[in-house]
């Protein structure tokens, strides 16, 4: 009971000092509003590259495996990457025969080409050649018509499927499907559009033709490098279908048992620890800028409540002396502090979230707004403010009533 007085009582004596002193106020929360900003725009961009980072993933396919030559994330020597053999089509049919926890295995090979069509031009396309069971792998929707066929491998039909970009770039006003297209002057018909993609790790996915692999190999020519997608059945374990397909590359490969392996198994995962571990410094470094712009505002905090309680230090008196407790001092400044932090908390967080948005409609740079951000950032604000209010308030209850009295 006597605590919700005094927290009542200090609350309308906390109210009447911050409005009776509002350029003061206005000052202190603006210190603490320019920290809470700057830490929630740092946050705000963090939680949006993170979650941009993550879609991206997802759409590689968290079950999906590729086997290259060469990893994604290379450690150690170029040379020894360099001088490993080119993947051959023939293991796609090792790896179905010897793992059946897959439930796709598409090879691909991939250059960029100029496409043509009814006079519109289009330049560094990604043409894929691949097989049927590619979308399996990759997560590609077909939008419109049909993805490439099995028969379309086997006879080298001469057949594409256009991405969204291409499709809108070559037939801005019609269908894609049934129209002929040039492919570094190779023609082809579309026999489908794929649905919108966006943009994954900065490459634009829509900006893509997909042919049958062999009419890639016997126009584009043989001597191409190839990757191998490898999709992991549901409910099969992951990472144990990786292993078991390793050893069925290096049986295919004749790679001897005391040998490194000669290709890498690429996997989502890879990439999302080395993000993690790029910029885990670099966000260090962003929040702890932030961290320390929200300690400068703490400190105005205590600077100015402890002006306050210098010129209060009359009332202060008047308080005791009529059986007012300490507790109740110490309560009336910490409300106080903490009223004025929590306010330029809920300005910043607004003003933070708002340019980290900003950020993103300008900038490359995503950003997310998350509802638990906004309720700790001014949360957090609020416990500042109590933290650097403990002192002033301290100090306040410790005041004699008799020599606070006669103070001026």
């Amino acid at each position: 009971m006597g605590i919700r007085v005094d927290l009542l009582e200090g609350g309308k004596i906390a109210f009447f000092s911050l409005r009776a002193h509002r350029l003061r106020t206005l000052l202190t929360t603006l210190g603490i509003g320019i920290g809470v900003c700057t830490l929630l725009a740092i946050v705000g961009i963090i939680q949006g590259l993170n979650v941009s980072f993550a879609r991206q993933l997802a759409q590689l396919g968290s079950n999906s495996m590729y086997i290259s030559k060469f990893p994604w994330v290379m450690r150690g020597d170029w040379w020894e990457y360099r001088n490993r053999h080119e993947l051959s089509v023939h293991l796609v049919d090792s790896l179905r025969e010897q793992v059946p926890e897959l439930s796709a295995v598409a090879p691909m090979t991939q250059q960029n080409v100029d496409a043509f069509a009814h006079g519109e031009q289009l330049s560094s396309v990604a043409l894929v050649g691949t097989t049927a069971e590619y979308p399996q792998v990759s997560g590609y929707e077909v939008a419109e018509g049909r993805f490439l066929s099995q028969g379309d491998n086997e006879n080298s039909t001469n057949v594409a499927v256009l991405g969204a970009d291409v499709a809108k770039g070559l037939f801005p006003t019609g269908s894609a499907v049934g129209n002929g297209v040039r492919l570094n002057g190779r023609p082809f018909r579309v026999v489908g559009v794929l649905q919108r993609r966006g943009k994954i790790l900065g490459q634009n996915q829509d900006l893509t033709a997909m042919v049958p692999l062999r009419t890639y190999l016997a126009t584009f020519g043989k001597k191409r490098g190839i990757t191998i997608g490898a999709a992991v059945a549901d409910g099969e374990d992951v990472l144990r279908t990786v292993d078991k397909v390793e050893m069925a590359l290096r049986r295919a490969r004749a790679v001897p048992p005391e040998k490194k392996d000669d290709f890498s198994i690429n996997r989502p995962e890879m990439l999302a620890n080395t993000y993690a571990q790029l910029t885990g410094a670099l966000y260090g470094v962003a929040t702890g800028i932030g961290l320390i712009t929200l300690l400068v505002g703490g400190i105005g905090i205590m600077n100015v409540m402890l002006v306050s309680v210098r010129e209060r230090t009359r009332e202060i008196g008047v308080r005791r002396a009529l059986g007012a407790r300490r507790r109740t001092i110490v309560t009336q400044f910490l409300l106080e502090a903490a009223s004025v932090s929590a306010l330029g908390g809920a300005l910043g967080t607004a003003v933070g979230l708002g340019l980290a948005k900003l950020v993103s409609l300008v900038t490359p740079l995503a950003a997310a707004v998350q509802p638990l951000t906004v309720v700790g950032g001014i949360g957090f604000a609020a416990a500042v403010g109590l933290l650097f209010g403990i002192w002033p308030a301290a100090r306040a209850a410790q005041l004699d009533p008799v020599e606070a009295l006669r103070a001026d």
